[in-house]
Order: structure tokens, then sequence, then C-alpha cells
């Protein structure tokens, strides 16, 4: 926790850019009915019957001190999108970082092993040396801001039926578009925690 705590902190350095990555997961679903659009004194009705059309996965990267943001959705969580996804972040959005302090939790397909499984092992390896990971502690999602924006994007944007993933990108795109610029001052500091944080902390005696 202190070791994301500090990285939050940094100074802002275009060549050392701090990234928070997450994921989600979307159920796709496609109406049985035609809604009835609104009218004057009237709103839009929805049937309750729907269609499952399978689950998409959401990839979300995004850099708190200027608001950049990748998010891409996908149809797994698998290495290979992962390693792909990745890749996009370091050559597409940081092509001219030396290295990206990438803020993660550590499930099984966050592991650098997963550019080996998409990639040959020269590029693999260049990839793994693009990033320096600061993992959040088991528990510890609230530290990561790409899972408070994917939090606020389920809320704003995805809390309606979709039922293909080419709607779903659609979207996504369209509310990153209105939320150009939003950047995110975090507050919370090592000090803090040590205080209101200081029973998960060992008693030494």
């Amino acid at each position: 926790m202190e070791d994301v705590l500090d990285v939050y902190h940094r100074p802002y350095n275009p060549s050392r850019p701090v990234v928070c990555f997450d994921e989600t997961s979307k159920q796709l679903l496609q109406h049985v009915r035609v809604p009835v659009p609104a009218q004057r004194g009237q709103p839009r009705r929805v049937d309750d019957e729907y269609k499952r059309c399978g689950t998409a996965n959401i990839f979300a990267a995004f850099e708190p001190l200027t608001g950049r943001t990748l998010v891409e959705a996908t149809v797994s969580r698998s290495f290979v999108y992962t390693a792909h996804f990745l890749r996009r972040l370091s050559d597409e959005l940081f092509p001219d970082a030396s290295k990206i302090a990438l803020v993660m939790d550590n499930v099984s397909s966050h592991r650098f092993g997963c550019f080996y499984e998409a990639f040959e092992p020269a590029e693999a390896r260049r990839l793994t040396q693009r990033f320096e990971v600061h993992n959040t502690p088991t528990h510890g999602s609230w530290l990561n801001v790409a899972e408070i924006l994917l939090s606020v994007m389920s809320r704003q944007c995805l809390d309606q039926r979709i039922d293909t993933m080419v709607a779903l990108q659609r979207a996504i795109d369209a509310w990153l578009e209105s939320r150009s610029g939003v950047t995110v001052d975090w507050q919370f500091t090592t000090a803090d925690a040590r205080i209101k944080l200081r029973r998960l902390y060992p008693s030494i005696q």
C-alpha cells in the first residue's frame, strides 16, 4: 500500500508516467422486444425479457495526472489479450517514455509472462523492460485509480443493454470523448494511512 501511495505522489514526469491498469467484464444483452421511445409525459419503456449474447472483457489504463486513457473491449481477459493491450499502452500512448510505472493488481493474467504467450522472446523482453510494476495489495483494489474509472464508467455508460462488441466499444469511445481531460488529484498519503489504517500495521512492543 505504501509503495503505491508513494508512486501516486511522484511529480509529473513525461518520460516516466504513472499509469493505472485494470479490467472488468460486461454481459452482452439483446432486447427481445424493441423498446418504446419516450414521449411527452411518458418515459422510455423497456421489456424485462432479454437475450444473452455472451460476456465481454474491458481493459482500462489511465494516467491520473494527465487524464490520458485507453479503454478497449475484448472477447476475453486471456494472457494474449492482456499482452496486446499492454503493448498498445506502451507503443501507442507512451512511445517516448523511458519507463512506465504501472499500478495494477496481482491476478494471474497480469503477469509479464503474458508477453511470452503472445510474442516472440525478443519482443516480449522489450516489453517487460518498458514497465516498472507496482502491485496493489490483496483486498486493496481501492488503491487502483483505473478501478475507480471503471466503476464510474459502469454507472454512467454501461448501465444499459448492449448486445455486440462493436456497440460496446462505440459506447465506451463516446463516453471517453465526453470526459476528455478529466484528471485525478490523489490526496491520500502514506502519512494518512499510518494514522487512519494503523490497525493494519503490526504492533511492535
